[in-house]
């Protein structure tokens, strides 16, 4: 079965949302105050409306597409069987402006990566998220070879038992060496 690919809508009230977002990282600061007045008064509006105009997030039964950005595109795609954990993250401001925010948290990621991956303004997220963590546990599937999904033979045993005997002697040796008791 090939699943569709889907794409999620953005809500419009993430722009408004940016712009403040935005103005008050620059108001906290007396250098940023005018900057702030500027990007209130235009220029952050321009930029949401482009921002928003350019969103985009799309999965298919592989992997997950999302873009960003104006000046600075950031364009990624995650093979859905590398996302660890999908993070659904709403409080008080957002709420206010009908937004959430969805955290992908990957295989293989470093600290500094993981401020990329989310997804702000995701109408009904909740359900994007369970779409996201569905076609990942199909992707994994699909992956699993047939040996691994098969028990495992006498052979398999009998080398498993062989490596643990070893370890346990090899253990014991240096239980003697170290002068404690035999393990």
């Amino acid at each position: 079965m090939i699943a569709a690919t889907h794409s999620a809508r953005f809500n419009p009230l993430i722009r408004p949302y940016l712009v403040l977002q935005i103005a008050f990282v620059m108001a906290i600061t007396i250098v940023g105050i005018p900057l702030a007045i500027l990007w209130l008064l235009g220029i952050g509006q321009w930029w949401a409306r482009h921002y928003f105009e350019r969103l985009m997030c799309e999965i298919d039964e592989r992997e997950l597409r999302f873009r960003k950005g104006i000046l600075f595109t950031v364009e990624k795609t995650i093979p859905l069987e590398n996302i660890q954990d999908v993070t659904f993250i709403e409080g008080p401001i957002l709420r206010q402006f009908h937004l959430s925010i969805l955290k992908f948290e990957t295989a293989g990621q470093s600290a500094g990566q993981a401020h990329d991956m989310q997804l702000v303004g995701i109408i009904d997220a909740l359900s994007f998220r369970d779409l996201i963590l569905q076609r990942r546990a199909e992707a994994r599937a699909r992956l699993q070879p047939a040996a691994a999904a098969a028990p495992a033979g006498k052979s398999n045993e009998a080398e498993q038992l062989a490596v643990l005997r070893s370890i346990d002697a090899r253990l014991a040796e240096i239980a003697s060496k170290l002068g404690g008791p035999p393990v």
